[in-house]
Order: C-alpha cells, then structure tokens, then sequence
C-alpha cells in the first residue's frame, strides 16, 4: 500500500497563504454588503405608479420662486401637497435641530444613526433659511449631505471603508467642490425668478446652460 503525504495548509506552515485567504473572504463580505446596500434602491418599474418621489423643496409657482420662505414653510407646504397627491410622491422626514442645543444636537445625530443604521441614505443638514449670507455678504453654502456608512459604500465601492482608502478619502480638499456648489445654487435660484417673471426662454437657457457648463468642472462628482 502506497502513502501519499499531503502537506499541511494550516497556518503555521503557509502564513501566506492563510493571509491571502482571510484578506479574500473579507473583500467577499465587503462585496456583499455592497450588493444589499444598492439593492435597497432597486425594484421593478413597469410604470409611473411604481416610480417614488420625496420632494422636498416647493421651487417656484406663479406668485414667485419661494426663496423667501424658510425651509420649514417648505417641508410643511410639500408634506400637504404629498398627503393630497399620493403615489409616487413620498413625504420626506424632517426636523429642526438647534446647533447650539447639546441635548437637541445629541438627539438629532441619534436619529441620523438610527436611520443609517437600517440602510437609509442620511441627511441633509441646511441653514433654516432658504438663501443665507455671512457677514460679508457672501452666499453660505446651502446644503451639506451627510450620508451614512452603507450608502458611502454605493458611491466610493465595497472597498471604501479599508483604513487606507479612508485616509486618501479623507485628504481630499472641498474647497472647490463648495464653490461650485454655491455657484449652482446662485444660478438655479436666478433661473428660477427669470421664469417666473415670464422673461424669454433663452434668458432662462441661460442660467441652465451655466449650470451645465459648470457641471464639466474637473471636480469629483461623488463629493
């Protein structure tokens, strides 16, 4: 009778391999929570019916563009137009929070990491008022998306949250990013007024064509 000696893959005897095989079964992990992250946004649309809409800003009607208002008037006012229009639109949860509250901070980042934690996107955190200044008369940026761990791993890869990826994320600069958006804004608000006051289409065309002569700007989209 012949003997054939196999050797041992234990971890002892090939270390690297051992390392090669737990770095492949995290990478796996990794890859299936991505898949179970943007699953959640994902299912048959064979209509209208099936689409879902969360507004969350009244633009502009008739009587103006509504930048005058603060953004409570606006989440109130969409939220009735939601509650008498029903399907596909979605009311949008909301709350004020006081900045300068400890307590209200506190809760609110619980409700951020209550509702990151079972897959929601995140938040958006804005001034109260719609259009708002420094003291120099600057345009303050007016929104600041702050989504949670999950959804990051849609936008950046099943990867993203490796510490050596964080770090690279992380040394990123806004800067231009913010500018960019405040331009936008500025020019998404006047478009909105042109229109409003019924000036020529083209007057309109050009505060859009600006917006996406801006959008071709070499900045990351994913910021």
């Amino acid at each position: 009778m012949r003997t054939t000696l196999v050797p041992s893959l234990d971890a002892g005897s090939y270390p690297f391999a051992h390392t090669l095989r737990v770095r492949f079964a995290e990478r796996h992990t990794m890859a299936a929570q991505y898949v179970e992250a943007y699953r959640r946004y994902c299912w048959p649309v064979a209509g209208s019916a099936d689409l879902r809409l969360a507004p969350f800003h009244l633009l502009a009607s008739e009587s103006g563009a509504h930048t005058e208002r603060n953004h409570e008037w606006h989440m109130a006012t969409v939220g009735r137009l939601v509650e008498a229009g029903g399907l596909p639109l979605f009311a949008t949860p909301w709350r004020i929070v006081g900045v300068t509250d400890p307590a209200a901070e506190a809760e609110a980042t619980a409700w951020w990491s209550e509702l990151t934690g079972r897959g929601g996107e995140g938040m958006v955190v804005k001034p109260l008022e719609f259009i708002v200044r420094d003291t120099r008369g600057r345009l303050v940026q007016p929104a600041l998306k702050v989504r949670g761990r999950e959804y990051l791993r849609i936008i950046y890869g099943p990867e993203y949250a490796e510490p050596a990826n964080l770090e690279r994320l992380r040394r990123r600069s806004l800067g231009a990013k913010r500018g960019l958006a405040i331009r936008e804004f500025a020019l998404g608000i006047e478009g909105l007024e042109r229109f409003v006051r019924e000036e020529p289409l083209r007057r309109v065309h050009e505060c859009a064509f600006g917006v996406l002569a801006l959008e071709s700007e070499p900045v990351d989209p994913r910021l």
